[in-house]
């Protein structure tokens, strides 16, 4: 585990999703400081671009050096996890075809989305299990995170759950057939502009399944929202 003490500076660009917001360029400080009391700290810089509004700069200073985790396998890079799902012949269905399995195969369908997304909807008879969590825990590097989110206006910041696998185990069986499911689904499949598919929660997650040694693994291609889009049958929970 290092401590998060160098990050590269990105250059400073519009938004991909909105060119007409300010850029932001986040800069941490290369070496961490310690005051009289032996706090470790370090800074973390942002600059503003803006045609309307002018640059602006802003600095945050964090106490205690901030430790970043080791990498999970939900962080491998997506051109490994999609290489490993192909070799593992783990199948896209769509929205139909996942219904026509759950009535007449007994295949469950995973819902990976969070909590509170699930009950506001999902597909009658749907496990939920969230991939992803609110974060919890106020170690330094939880803190650094919480405020980094917090910058960009984001105050519900999330992590991998921990607990996403130990879960599930103590639901499902290794041989159930399931049919991993998020909001947008994801795709393996090549396009021109994506020649690698798409990532999502439920290819992760469907990633971490066959890892640990699940056999009958599928995924929702479209996604949930497809679901609800074809209108399929849908139940909620108070």
């Amino acid at each position: 585990m290092a401590a998060l003490t160098s990050i590269a500076q990105h250059p400073l660009s519009k938004s991909s999703l909105n060119p007409n917001l300010p850029a932001v360029s986040l800069t941490y400080s290369s070496k961490p400081t310690q005051d009289r009391c032996g706090f470790r700290s370090f800074a973390v810089n942002s600059v503003r671009d803006s045609s309307r509004f002018g640059a602006a700069s802003v600095g945050l200073r964090i106490r205690s050096a901030a430790t970043k985790p080791a990498k999970s396998p939900a962080e491998e890079e997506w051109k490994i996890k999609r290489e490993f799902l192909l070799q593992k012949r783990v199948r896209s269905v769509d929205v139909k075809e996942a219904l026509r399995l759950q009535n007449e195969n007994n295949f469950v369908i995973l819902d990976v989305r969070p909590e509170a997304e699930f009950k506001e909807g999902h597909p009658p008879g749907a496990i939920n299990v969230q991939i992803y969590r609110l974060i919890k825990e106020w170690t330094a590097w939880d803190i650094a995170r919480r405020a980094a989110f917090a910058f960009f206006g984001i105050f519900s910041g999330t992590e991998e759950n921990p607990e996403f696998i130990q879960s599930i185990k103590s639901k499902l069986n290794k041989d159930a057939k399931l049919i991993v499911a998020c909001s947008a689904g994801g795709t393996m499949k090549p396009t021109q502009n994506l020649p690698e598919g798409q990532q999502s929660r439920s290819l992760i997650a469907a990633y971490l399944l066959v890892l640990e040694g699940y056999t009958n693994v599928y995924h929702l291609e479209g996604g949930l929202y497809t679901w609800l889009k074809e209108g399929l049958p849908v139940v909620s929970e108070e």
